[in-house]
């Protein structure tokens, strides 16, 4: 095959093709007499799991090492291995037109409109009002919606439906109410440990077992990256209740 070909087998463009000889992503193949490069079927494999793990997001890096481990292996078990990821972005396409189709039917659009079914289910049926912090609840379960698969989102919204019930949900606006208050307070305040308190208490025993795949680097993280969002004191809480449910754990 000379380069257009391949390109266009692939779904790239020829400058495309040059562009990953030059980063040594893919060798050049050997040279016909009259000066073409030939390119054959393993070439084309190559190229197009180049374009599919950059478009998963792997870093030169990481491709690099994935198609060196490609080498040694049987041209059809990397061809099946191919296909297999084909099958995966074609389910995952599949997945997100079916969340379009049912966006299209509703009458009206909202704020959640964006997320999948489960977990507007789940945002419906938790307080908002004017709370700051209930928003913000809500801003980080629409963005983790939007980074899990359809498997995650399902076990999330059956992990938060005991949240959703009348008189949990009720609770629940109260303890954003006394987190609210909490805005202009010292990380000192008196009220912060009883808060803490009754916010572990709030939280069901399904949602702790998840802190046991969650090590200290990782809730540090979580906490700072809260603290830009949140008053000292506001973020103390959440330390404070962390503990406790870690301690509960």
């Amino acid at each position: 095959m000379r380069i257009g070909e391949i390109a266009a087998l692939v779904g790239v463009s020829t400058r495309t093709v040059r562009h990953y000889h030059r980063l040594g992503l893919l060798p050049e193949p050997r040279r016909l007499a009259n000066g073409y490069r030939d390119y054959r079927l393993r070439d084309a494999v190559a190229l197009a799991r180049i374009r599919r793990l950059a478009e998963l997001g792997l870093s030169l890096a990481e491709i690099r090492k994935v198609l060196a481990g490609d080498q040694d292996r049987d041209l059809r078990e990397v061809l099946a291995e191919l296909d297999a990821d084909l099958a995966r972005q074609q389910e995952a396409i599949a997945e997100r037109r079916a969340r379009l189709a049912a966006l299209l039917a509703e009458a009206e659009l909202n704020p959640d409109s964006a997320v999948s079914p489960e977990t507007a289910e789940v945002l419906r049926a938790l307080p908002a009002g004017d709370s700051s912090v209930a928003a913000l609840d809500r801003d980080l379960l629409m963005l983790m919606d939007t980074g899990a698969d359809p498997k995650q989102r399902t076990e999330v919204a059956e992990l938060l439906r005991p949240l959703t019930a009348p008189e949990t949900a009720e609770r629940t606006r109260v303890l954003y109410e006394r987190l609210d208050e909490l805005a202009d307070a010292a990380p000192d305040d008196p009220r912060i440990a009883e808060l803490a308190a009754d916010l572990a208490d709030h939280i069901p025993d399904e949602i702790v077992s998840l802190l046991d795949d969650l090590d200290d680097g990782e809730s540090a993280s979580w906490l700072k990256t809260l603290s830009h969002e949140l008053s000292p004191a506001q973020t103390e809480t959440f330390r404070q209740t962390l503990a406790l449910l870690k301690a509960r754990r």
